[in-house]
């Protein structure tokens, strides 16, 4: 029951977040909000037998948590679809094209994005994924003859597609693979923990919340500590390769979030703080020359906190912007 809670909970705020803004996801492509609600009380997880395929019809605006096969078939004309799949953190999406039957031609397409686009807004940020931005997009009818699985580099992806006729079909497998090091994770609950490590790699993680939480980090681990010591002088973490950040926004995109609190240097022992936005936001910058590991949990704040927060807070960008 627990669990139903939570991932129905996700679903609220991810209608929520799509229905209170820009639906735009590709250029002049707008999600429709029909049937959105109808996503509140399906893709609850359970248990599924190894042998079984779990299947079901796939929405024009779908959210997908578990592994299975998904087929989408076309009543009339549909012009903005986009599905959402998730899976957990220490996972990846595996998107194979089992059959198509569209009409590239005529207009019709079927997009996977590697990530997730909100309102206009990606995630991971172009700053925090390894590829450039419209590499990031697999068109089938450009590679789907030649590319008939397409992976993600983290626990989100997304399909957009457009279909001109009714009858036109397609039917996708959707696998979920465990990724040894996870780096850019979306959270499928408002509580929980996790501990990201990134093994001398070059790279900026993050691990994004959608709900307002507290954050509680455990421990964080920094290899710059004894041989690379941070000036004072420098605002910030400016000058250290290697920090965690925590961010607040309204939005998915990190490099349009604000800082709320910079940690430079290693520590064990709690480290708290509320933030009250809508997305919250713990990311990793890595240099490379090191191992850097953080550990934090988090939980959701109730109703009575976050008003707290906002007639206590003289500058709370998250109320006010």
């Amino acid at each position: 029951m627990e669990g139903t809670f939570r991932e129905q909970l996700f679903f609220i705020v991810l209608c929520l977040s799509v229905l209170n803004g820009d639906t735009r996801y590709i250029q002049e492509n707008k999600i429709s909000p029909e049937g959105l609600f109808s996503l509140l009380n399906s893709e609850l997880k359970r248990e599924i037998q190894d042998e079984l395929i779990y299947s079901r019809p796939l929405r024009c605006l779908d959210m997908v948590a578990l592994e299975g096969q998904f087929t989408f078939t076309a009543d009339r004309p549909q012009l903005s679809c986009a599905a959402f799949f998730i899976a957990e953190p220490n996972q990846v999406i595996t998107v194979e094209y089992d059959s198509v039957d569209i009409d590239c031609r005529g207009g019709d397409f079927i997009k996977v994005f590697d990530g997730w686009v909100m309102k206009g807004e990606k995630f991971p940020s172009s700053q925090d994924h390894s590829l450039p931005l419209m590499e990031r997009y697999v068109d089938y009818c450009d590679s789907g003859t030649v590319r008939r699985t397409v992976r993600s580099s983290q626990n989100v992806a997304m399909v957009f597609f457009r279909v001109h006729t009714a009858g036109s079909s397609f039917t996708l497998t959707v696998r979920k693979p465990v990724n040894p090091f996870p780096c850019n994770i979306i959270s499928q609950t408002p509580e929980g923990s996790f501990t990201m490590v990134i093994p001398q790699q070059h790279r900026n993680c993050s691990f994004s919340i959608i709900y307002p939480v507290e954050i509680k980090i455990a421990e964080l681990s920094l290899g710059h500590l004894n041989s690379f010591p941070i000036k004072k002088s420098l605002p910030g973490c400016v000058g250290a390769g290697d920090f965690v950040e925590l961010l607040g926004g309204n939005g998915m995109d990190t490099s349009k979030m604000l800082p709320v609190a910079d940690l430079c240097y290693s520590f064990n022992g709690p480290a708290q703080m509320k933030i009250s936005c809508d997305n919250t936001v713990v990311r990793m910058v890595s240099s490379g020359r090191f191992v850097n590991r953080v550990a934090f949990e988090y939980r959701v704040l109730d109703r009575q906190e976050l008003q707290r927060i906002k007639e206590n807070s003289v500058e709370d960008f998250c109320f006010n912007g």
